[in-house]
């Protein structure tokens, strides 16, 4: 398949802000058990938001340079029971409004106790929003994944790995960005973030390879004898049947020989993985404020490197009707 650059920036970007949210959250739910010192509602938390809303937002405006006619966004809505490119389009705003009430909830100080558990812990509005927004995000993850998961035609999509690897990935992106965040706000939460950045860093990659490892021995279902119809056992491609480009040649393909693949696949286990897990394990034990920033903008790269391939590797089934001709 062509990977789109809007798709790429769009499932990265809101993904680093799902993680980030995430991460707030455990911080909160850690400091409610005593885990965690408590953090200021504002500097902490209501920036926090602010941060992740920011990156929501700019991977929801990335999704409408994929759109051929924009004002009609609003339909994609319509197909909520059988598509789940309508449920994001639903769950996405929400989860942004989640978001939203809880940086307003710390913001303004709602920590009058809405219930209190039988163990005197005080519920307050925000950790309700909390649970919400994690169960959204989550809900998020699932959706965007089974875009593509649900297609049992792409058959290197069409796994379960797909919606654990978003989910994952997306996690590590934002608990690294959330990192570099406590770094200004919080310096006592830097290396529990680290730290819990790392572990998803790692568990991405362990993900990832067996992605890999998994569509690198899929065996074709589908050949040009059975495209066609014909049981000759040499059939050779003499045209594609235009003079020109059409959207099938152009959608469908990626257009790069095989050896530029197996460049951006090591640059991207290199860029999301590897590398950030380096800079994470040194900043867990103790390192100069520049690694953490590095390590993000690192793995951010790596990501987009990563989606880029995840796009690539997808062989749509109509290719055999137009490959290549050497």
């Amino acid at each position: 398949m062509r990977p789109d650059f809007s798709v790429l920036f769009l499932t990265t970007l809101i993904g680093v802000g799902q993680g980030l949210f995430l991460a707030l959250v455990t911080v909160q739910l850690y400091a409610l058990f005593g885990l965690l010192p408590p953090q200021d509602g504002y500097a902490f938390y209501a920036l926090g938001s602010l941060v992740a809303l920011l990156f929501l937002v700019a991977g929801l405006g990335a999704s409408f340079f994929h759109l051929g006619r924009p004002e009609r966004a609003w339909r994609a809505a319509a197909r909520w029971r059988t598509s789940w490119l309508s449920r994001e389009v639903i769950v996405l705003p929400a989860f942004m409004g989640v978001v939203f009430l809880f940086g307003v909830a710390h913001l303004l100080g709602w920590t009058s106790a809405l219930v209190t558990l039988p163990s005197g812990l005080a519920i307050d509005a925000s950790v309700v929003l909390g649970v919400v927004g994690t169960a959204l995000a989550f809900v998020l993850f699932l959706c965007t994944a089974m875009i593509y998961a649900c297609l049992p035609f792409l058959r290197e999509w069409h796994s379960p790995l797909t919606v654990v690897n978003f989910t994952l990935l997306g996690g590590a992106s934002g608990f690294t960005l959330a990192a570099v965040f406590a770094l200004r706000f919080a310096p006592e939460l830097t290396r529990f973030l680290a730290g819990w950045a790392l572990i998803l860093t790692l568990l991405g990659f362990v993900g990832r390879a067996a992605s890999l490892v998994r569509n690198h021995r899929l065996k074709p279902k589908s050949t040009l004898q059975t495209a066609i119809g014909i049981k000759h056992p040499r059939i050779v491609q003499k045209s594609m049947g235009f003079m020109g480009g059409s959207f099938n040649t152009r959608e469908f393909f990626h257009g790069h020989a095989a050896p530029f693949l197996r460049s951006v696949k090591w640059l991207f286990l290199a860029g999301a993985f590897a590398i950030p897990a380096a800079l994470l394990a040194v900043s867990v034990w103790g390192a100069s404020p520049v690694v953490l920033p590095l390590a993000f903008a690192v793995q951010y790269f790596g990501l987009l490197a990563e989606r880029w391939f995840f796009f690539a590797q997808a062989n749509h089934p109509q290719n055999l009707y137009y490959q290549a001709i050497a």
